[in-house]
């Protein structure tokens, strides 16, 4: 190879190493959006509920606004507590979101030692929707309105029993605020989960529960039971004929299960923003509002600065409703 020949290689290999540039950033970038893989969402409760039907309608409409392919991941356990924990611990890439709520967030972490921290372990992605609290009696009962019960409580504090679904539950925790606003004595009968409790206020055996709208609204429906007040602010359109709490006399009495998705904290702000723009959009749909109202929950907005403002009030609140109707987990 002649001397002057050498001047041309370097400009070669720098239109080489140029070229070679161009083809990796596109790699590169590729790889930088999110989302760029498979979304995790995990469910702290087992398949078949209300929770893991709000994940997958959820998941699969926020995967169609991405255009990423997502997973639901039924993780229960510990009161909710252990699916919270995987998320709380998960790396903070927008990648593995929890549906969460009142028990992750607000009731089970006063119950049962947490491994996580509810406020300062979690990102707000945003609000998926609220259950409000219906209380249910038997289409036979002599209760006829709420104020049926709390007489009859007041007659006799041995008389009325209200069942739940298990100690530290969203029923029992309703029934403990209604207990203390009322100020009457009622007695708390707590079953193991299932649907126990309904088949005995079917049955006649125990005479009210203060339900989920998730849980009331298909035996309402189906004709199975009666309602006598819903915890909400104004009354629930599936329900016109039926008073809220505070058109029967208790307007401080307002509780909701609700339900909602969470980042692990440190989550990057544009990838959060994302993921609450997602959500936002999907709860827009007329399909899935349509198919939240028919499991009883009201749609939320999935704004996450709502959330963020909502939740520590929420875990003030009901750990104090905990402490002073000193609930303990079962």
């Amino acid at each position: 190879m002649s001397h002057s020949q050498y001047p041309t290689r370097r400009p070669l290999l720098g239109a080489l190493a140029a070229f070679a540039l161009a083809g990796v950033l596109p790699l590169a970038q590729a790889q930088g959006p999110f989302p760029s893989k498979p979304i995790t969402f995990i469910v702290p409760y087992p398949a078949g509920g209300a929770n893991d039907m709000l994940g997958r309608l959820v998941g699969q409409k926020m995967g169609e606004a991405l255009g990423a392919s997502t997973i639901v991941d039924n993780r229960p356990g510990a009161g909710a507590l252990l699916g919270a924990g995987i998320v709380a611990r998960a790396p903070a890439d927008g990648y593995t979101l929890l549906v969460g709520g009142l028990a992750t967030h607000a009731a089970s972490p006063h119950l049962i030692k947490a491994e996580y921290d509810p406020v300062k372990d979690f990102e707000p992605i945003g609000m998926i929707g609220s259950a409000p609290i219906i209380a249910i009696t038997a289409n036979d009962s002599p209760y006829k309105t709420l104020q049926d019960v709390v007489d009859a409580a007041r007659k006799d504090p041995q008389a009325v029993m209200y069942g739940s679904s298990g100690n530290g539950s969203p029923l029992h925790l309703a029934g403990e605020l209604f207990v203390s606003i009322a100020k009457v004595q009622m007695t708390h009968v707590p079953y193991k989960g299932g649907n126990a409790h309904i088949v005995d206020l079917i049955g006649g055996r125990v005479p009210v529960i203060f339900d989920t709208a998730t849980n009331s609204m298909p035996l309402l429906r189906g004709g199975k039971v009666r309602a006598l007040a819903v915890g909400a602010a104004a009354r629930l359109p599936e329900l016109p004929n039926v008073p809220t709490f505070a058109e029967a006399g208790y307007p401080q009495f307002e509780f909701s299960a609700w339900y909602a998705l969470f980042a692990p904290a440190k989550t990057p702000a544009d990838v959060s923003a994302k993921l609450s723009a997602a959500l936002a959009k999907s709860l827009k749909q007329p399909d899935v509002a349509t198919k939240l109202r028919d499991l009883g929950v009201t749609p939320g907005t999935g704004d996450a600065n709502e959330l963020r403002a909502f939740v520590p009030g929420e875990y003030q609140r009901i750990g104090g409703l905990i402490k002073t109707a000193k609930i303990k987990a079962d």
